[in-house]
């Protein structure tokens, strides 16, 4: 009995030794996969960094670029992902079961979650694999450095040094570099004008990235001119005056579908235009690419991995990560909840830059995370607040609002002196709680651009009673 007894209790000190020795040992391997991803990320970022300030001509170079690129953006969301993990697990049990958000609970349920969660084989997989690739793309960097070290150094300005963090355009080395070199490229003489389309969706930041690219110093220097029109209709353009003797850049957004009988009569009449004038068009529509004369550049939404390292970036602004953590992992959950909006990451990041604070930080959050499920329930799709072309119900951004709130599209302004017919209300604010929402309709200020072109995104909210609107409210299902 005591030899049963022995062995028994031998087998299971045992079992716990191998236990701990083999949880401790994959402590230690994940620690050390986390600081080699670290390392690896420095190199490429200080290439990637290196290149945003050289203008690249090589198409081949702007294709390993763009592959490093989407590498660095893939890195720092694993990292995230492991160092957060249990943070955000916590903040999305809390979110999900308590109507009154509690910093304390929180901090135990973060407590037992870093103690009893292991990581999942697939994430380490993941890992792993990751690593080898980023591996194998610095090994193969050394080429892309030496041909680098050759290409022009940009002129850099004071407005491109990045001192402001909601001043500067994100990302987008690629778009930007092949624009440039477009316009740069020289024109044969006698040949017709060059047109490079530029094709993106709904407020993916076209005109921010076009914008950026005329003020480049050698932009500026190579055109005697940079007209910008809005083409919501194609006789303003054609009664357009041209200056014949000038190298001109004609920058064109195309609004409204256009056929092609009126783009070659348009086309036609820039015929005059001196050798080495370009034109840019951009549109959202596809078909603009068969207004081009060379390959046209396609902007695409932000990759998750992308869309949340700008939104930390943009609510941190000078504040460092690191010291935050708890902060960090709400942060990485509002990322996935937003959508990948630009506007509403600036918005909504601009309003938790102000109040570092983890109850606030919680309470946006749960603001949010209210408001999509109740759009995913009535509509079927996810509540884009600006990108959407019909209405959004907002209604749980004002609970103590007696009715049911509609947020219509957007409309732009470019003058501050536009006037509005109902009660005004900052986009901020409503996210936030802190002022009381009027009952009936109002005007929202969802976001005003602190650059180039500057504008002014202005919704208006229809108060609706749900009684008599409820009969009229079909649902949107998913294809």
């Amino acid at each position: 009995m005591e030899a049963a007894i022995s062995a028994i209790v031998g087998d299971l000190i045992n079992r716990v030794v191998c236990f701990l020795v083999r949880k401790y040992t994959d402590k230690v391997g994940e620690d050390d996969r986390l600081w080699r991803l670290n390392q690896l990320l420095l190199r490429i970022v200080a290439v990637v960094e290196e290149a945003d300030g050289r203008y690249i001509t090589n198409s081949a170079m702007l294709k390993q670029l763009e592959f490093f690129v989407e590498s660095m953006y893939q890195g720092y969301h694993m990292l995230d992902t492991f160092k957060y993990k249990s943070l955000v697990e916590g903040i999305t049990e809390e979110v999900r079961y308590s109507p009154t958000l509690s910093i304390q609970s929180f901090r135990l349920k973060r407590s037992r979650t870093m103690d009893g969660t292991r990581r999942s084989t697939s994430m380490c997989d993941s890992l792993q694999s990751l690593l080898k690739q980023l591996e194998a793309t610095v090994a193969n960097m050394n080429e892309f450095v030496i041909l680098l070290m050759g290409c022009e150094r940009m002129y850099r300005r004071p407005y491109d040094t990045y001192l402001y963090t909601d001043n500067f355009m994100f990302g987008r080395h690629v778009e930007k570099q092949r624009i440039i070199n477009f316009l740069l490229q020289p024109a044969d003489p006698g040949a017709a004008l060059m047109v490079l389309p530029v094709i993106g969706g709904c407020r993916v930041g076209k005109k921010v990235l076009i914008n950026h690219v005329c003020s480049d110093e050698r932009v500026l220097s190579h055109f005697s001119s940079i007209l910008h029109i809005s083409g919501y209709n194609m006789q303003s353009m054609e009664n357009t005056t041209f200056k014949s003797n000038t190298k001109t850049l004609v920058v064109i957004e195309l609004v409204l579908d256009i056929d092609d009988e009126k783009w070659i009569k348009f086309y036609s009449s820039l015929a005059h235009l001196s050798g080495g004038s370009k034109m840019i068009i951009m549109g959202r529509l596809g078909k603009l690419a068969g207004f081009g004369t060379v390959k046209p550049v396609y902007l695409n939404s932000l990759s998750q991995a992308e869309y949340s390292y700008l939104f930390k970036m943009l609510a941190f602004g000078n504040t460092d990560q690191k010291g935050h953590p708890e902060l960090v992992s709400v942060a990485n959950e509002l990322a996935l909840v937003l959508g990948g909006s630009l506007i509403t990451a600036n918005v909504v990041a601009d309003l938790l830059r102000r109040n570092l604070n983890v109850q606030f930080w919680l309470h946006i959050l749960q603001r949010f995370k209210g408001m999509v499920e109740n759009n995913l329930s009535r509509y079927g799709e996810h509540p884009d607040i600006i990108e959407k072309e019909h209405p959004v119900d907002i209604s749980r951004f004002a609970s103590a609002c007696p009715v049911s709130l509609r947020l219509m599209p957007p409309r732009v302004e470019k003058d501050e002196s536009s006037k509005r017919n109902f009660p005004t209300m900052m986009f901020g604010d409503l996210i936030a709680g802190s002022i009381s929402v009027p009952s009936e309709d109002f005007e929202l200020v969802t976001w005003k651009s602190r650059i180039p072109p500057y504008t002014t995104y202005v919704q208006s909210v229809a108060a609706c009673d749900d009684q008599k609107s409820g009969s009229t409210d079909h649902k949107r299902k998913r294809q």
